[in-house]
């Protein structure tokens, strides 16, 4: 059913609009977006809010992550998660589940349709309908075997105006690059050979939103998306989206505009929608995209993962808490997306200026004697590391000084940290399980990542899980019972205030307060592997106050006196019961 807009939503598309093209351009596309938001909108105009509680975890997954004979995968990971983390979990994030060419999905064939191997648009309602759904957008590039693609080879609309034809001796030194292979790819058309751009793969062509058409194709999938159940709207590679010869070609003036037309359309059509995007990219550049309360709802929190795993390869916590002092708390309906490891590896361009190169290289040279893998860029015309390709379960298997008995503990240790930050929770499902390093995958495939993209075949996984023993078994009993007791703390809010703690660099601590300042939390952690001892007096906790610890459940019968933390083991300290 179509809605009128508001005048002052009517100005905001058409200003948007302008910033992103020229005023002809602009002039021209602004009726049909306005005309294809009032046919999808909900409401006339929107206000911003914050959209979560402390109830809001996300897992992460691929579609088929889990996999069971005779059955579609989807099935199974709606089945699974409906067994396993119902009330632990309020969201799941499906990895793109289209049909796609390359990239384990991220080469979108098809927007519209759910890949026949994982399910169908059913199988997506479904989880939908007990979980909020986040749905990527791969909106950077499109598969070479795409419908647009395809027309653009052969000189059809509208796909030959789609995307980026550049003379193979354009000058892209400028240009900002993620891969080391080269910028343009040649491709054989119906009127002769031509390069065209593609920034991550020559299966994997940029589209062109200097085309205001491009934009309106993109429109018309997010409403697509969340009148098909999804709430999350996740802007894969977002930052590259706009090109421009003589500039780095990444966070670009346009793509911010973009961003919050994206945004400003997505809640005209559900009011409760958030869109997420994906930068990883240095933490300054990452923080841009909150804009001035109208871009991203949620920003990655990239820089966590490799602090995360400096601080517990090297038992000292200072980078970590530098870093965390520095991070501004989010703007009123905003938030951040914390992870500790995703489908992609651990990215180190976010950790730039933040560790130096000497810690880069020892962390680097453990990752590659636990068995991890790492992935190159081209930086300043050399191969520069980009990212670490591993299980995070292998990545904190010891520390600089080799393997050791406290893998378990220290895994933990990163997970409790991360679900105790400002923000919202993601963990990846192979977290949860404590999967390890994929080596057969890899072998299979040759791509790194896959190191760290296992499927695991149903009937052995549940076997694992059956068996209390077992650390799959035990890590996903632990870090669900601690997801469940972080969802009843109101100081665990995303938007909750935090103030970091100095005890020291081998405790990392922070102190949460509720909005209502009804409740503290002081998250204590020792990332080391020795026994150490926290004196309560320099947490100054409140004498009247009830204070007790949520994960051991240990009662605090003198703020004064000291308590002996065992290696990696973490503090939840509150004063309401």
């Amino acid at each position: 059913m179509s809605r009128q807009l508001s005048e002052s939503a009517r100005i905001k598309i058409e200003s948007y609009l302008l910033n992103i093209y020229d005023m002809e351009i602009a002039s021209k596309i602004s009726p049909a977006v306005i005309a294809l938001c009032e046919r999808h909108a909900r409401v006339e105009d929107i206000e911003p809010q914050n959209k979560w509680s402390e109830n809001d975890v996300i897992v992460i997954t691929y579609g088929d992550s889990i996999i069971k004979k005779d059955e579609k995968p989807l099935e199974t990971l709606h089945r699974w998660l409906t067994n396993n983390l119902d009330g632990v979990v309020s969201a799941v994030h499906i990895l793109p589940f289209f049909p796609y060419t390359s990239d384990d999905g991220f080469s979108v064939a098809d927007y519209m349709a759910v890949n026949p191997e994982l399910g169908d648009w059913q199988h997506v309602n479904q989880i939908a309908a007990e979980f909020n759904l986040m749905t990527d957008l791969v909106i950077n590039h499109v598969s070479a075997s795409h419908q647009w693609f395809k027309e653009f080879l052969a000189n059809q609309t509208p796909g030959k105006d789609y995307f980026l034809p550049m003379p193979p001796e354009t000058d892209v030194s400028s240009v900002v690059r993620p891969r080391s292979h080269p910028l343009l790819t040649p491709v054989v058309c119906a009127d002769g050979e031509k390069h065209v751009w593609a920034t991550f793969s020559a299966d994997q062509i940029d589209v062109n939103f200097g085309n205001p058409d491009v934009l309106l194709a993109y429109l018309k999938i997010i409403a697509f998306y969340l009148e098909n159940g999804a709430r999350f709207i996740r802007l894969d590679a977002i930052g590259f989206l706009w090109k421009e010869l003589g500039t780095p070609c990444i966070h670009l003036q346009q793509t911010h505009e973009v961003v919050k037309l994206l945004r400003f359309f997505s809640e005209l059509i559900n009011p409760d929608a958030v869109v997420i995007t994906e930068t990883n990219v240095p933490n300054r550049e990452n923080l841009s995209y909150f804009g001035n309360l109208n871009e991203a709802h949620m920003i990655y929190n990239f820089s966590l993962p490799p602090l995360m795993v400096d601080a517990l390869l090297r038992g000292d916590s200072e980078y970590l808490k530098t870093w965390m002092m520095s991070m501004p708390p989010a703007p009123f309906g905003c938030t951040y997306f914390n992870f500790t490891a995703s489908h992609d590896g651990i990215g180190l361009r976010p950790a730039e200026g933040l560790l130096s190169e000497e810690e880069l290289a020892a962390m680097i040279a453990t990752v590659k004697r636990f068995g991890g893998e790492i992935s190159m860029r081209k930086k300043d015309g050399q191969d520069s590391p980009y990212e670490m390709n591993i299980s995070l379960w292998d990545a904190l298997q010891g520390t600089h000084q080799g393997p050791d008995e406290w893998q378990f503990e220290r895994f933990l240790c990163s997970q409790i940290i991360m679900i105790s930050l400002e923000g919202i929770p993601g963990i990846y499902i192979h977290s949860l399980l404590g999967t390890e390093n994929d080596r057969e995958g890899y072998q299979a495939t040759g791509k790194k990542r896959s190191l760290n993209r296992k499927k695991w075949k149903y009937d052995e996984l549940m076997q694992r899980l059956e068996n209390e023993n077992s650390h799959h078994a035990r890590l996903l009993k632990r870090v669900s019972e601690l997801l469940q007791i972080r969802r009843g703390q109101a100081a665990f809010h995303p938007n909750a205030t935090q103030y970091t703690l100095h005890l020291g660099s081998e405790l990392f601590g922070f102190w949460r307060q509720s909005m209502k300042r009804d409740q503290s939390i002081f998250v204590v952690c020792n990332v080391t592997h020795r026994e150490l001892t926290l004196s309560l007096s320099e947490l100054n906790l409140v004498a009247m106050d009830p204070w007790h610890d949520l994960i051991s459940k240990m009662e605090i019968t003198d703020i004064h006196e000291e308590i002996k933390l065992a290696p990696y083991q973490c503090l939840w300290l509150t004063n309401k019961f």
